[in-house]
C-alpha cells in the first residue's frame, strides 16, 4: 500500500528484534569467502531521522532502540547490532536509524551485492539517493518486491539471504508472503529467508506463523516478541526463518529473555523461540 511510511516506525521494537537476526545471519553469512547476495523485497528508504519528520510523529523509537542506547548489560548480539545503529550517530546522539539495507550495507563485503526493491516512489527514490556511492555494488528497483523476488532467484552465487518484509496494511500481503516463499523455495531451495510479520489481533497474523510451518522446507526457526499481551495494534511482531544459521537459535536464547525485560511495555510481554531440522 502506497500510504504506508516506514519512518512513522523507525527504531521500534519490531525493527529492534528484526535488524539483530538480520545482522546476526549476516555476519555468520560472511564467514564464508564466496560472495552472497542481500536481496530486500521491501526495502523502504534505507535509513530514517529520528529527531525530524516522520518518525517524531509516534516516536516509536523511544521503546525500541531508545531503551538500548544507554545500556551497560547488552549481550554480546544485541551489543553488535546496536554498534551498527552507532555508525550512523557518530557523536553518540541518537539522531539517525539504518534501515535493513543500510544494516546489510554496513556488514557485507566488497564480493557481495545488495538487491533492493520499494514501490512507494518517495521511499524508492530515497533509497537510491542513499546507494548512490554503491552502483557497483548494489541495484535499487523502484517496484514491486514481491515480483522483483522472481527475477533475481536463483542468485549468480548461488548464496543469499533474503528479507521479505511487507507493509501488511493490506490483508493480500499475508497470502502473498506464503505464496513468494513457496515460488521463492522452487528457484532457489537453498537460500536464506526472513520474512517479518506483525503480532495482531486479525486472524491473518494470529495463523501466518502455521501456514509458514507447512511449507516445504526442513530447516527452520520461529522467534517472536511480544510487549505486552494480545490487544488493540500491534502488540508485538515475529520472524520466521528458512535455512537459518545453525548458530543462531543458541544465539536468540541468549539474549531473548534479556529484550523481553527491557523492551515490555505492560504485563503479558514474552517471546516464543521454535525451530526443526537442527
Amino acid at each position: 500500500m502506497l500510504s504506508y511510511r516506514h519512518a512513522f516506525h523507525a527504531g521500534n521494537h519490531a525493527d529492534v528484534l528484526k535488524h539483530l537476526v538480520l545482522v546476526r545471519i549476516a555476519r555468520y553469512m560472511g564467514q564464508k569467502d564466496k560472495p552472497f547476495w542481500y536481496i530486500d523485497t521491501h526495502a523502504g528508504a534505507g535509513a530514517y531521522a529520528l529527531d525530524e519528520g516522520y518518525a517524531t510523529k509516534l516516536a516509536e523509537y523511544r521503546d525500541g532502540v531508545g531503551r538500548l542506547w544507554e545500556r551497560k548489560d547488552l549481550p554480546a548480539p544485541v551489543a553488535d547490532y546496536l554498534d551498527q545503529v552507532r555508525e550512523l550517530n557518530e557523536d553518540g546522539t541518537l539522531k539517525v536509524y539504518p534501515g535493513s539495507p543500510w544494516l546489510a550495507r554496513q556488514t557485507l563485503r566488497e564480493q557481495d551485492k545488495l538487491r533492493l526493491f520499494e514501490l512507494h516512489p518517495s521511499d524508492s527514490a530515497l533509497l537510491e539517493e542513499n546507494f548512490s556511492d554503491l552502483r557497483r555494488q548494489c541495484q535499487v528497483t523502484a517496484s514491486d518486491g514481491f515480483k522483483g523476488l522472481k527475477a533475481v532467484l536463483p542468485p549468480q552465487s548461488r548464496r543469499a539471504l533474503v528479507l521479505i518484509d511487507p507493509s501488511y496494511e493490506i490483508g493480500s500481503d499475508y497470502s502473498g508472503v506464503v505464496s513468494a516463499l513457496e515460488d521463492a523455495l522452487t528457484r532457489f531451495a537453498t537460500g536464506t529467508y526472513v520474512l517479518w510479520y506483525p503480532e495482531l489481533l486479525r486472524p491473518e497474523s494470529r495463523q501466518l506463523p502455521e501456514k509458514l510451518k507447512r511449507l516445504p522446507a526442513e530447516k527452520w526457526l520461529h522467534v517472536a516478541l511480544s510487549v505486552r499481551a494480545p490487544g488493540p495494534g500491534m502488540f508485538g511482531s515475529g520472524l520466521f526463518i528458512i535455512n537459518p544459521p545453525y548458530t543462531l537459535r543458541a544465539e536468540l536464547e541468549g539474549c531473548m529473555p534479556w529484550l523481553v525485560e527491557v523492551l515490555r511495555e505492560e504485563a503479558g510481554a514474552r517471546f516464543v523461540l521454535e525451530s526443526a531440522g537442527d
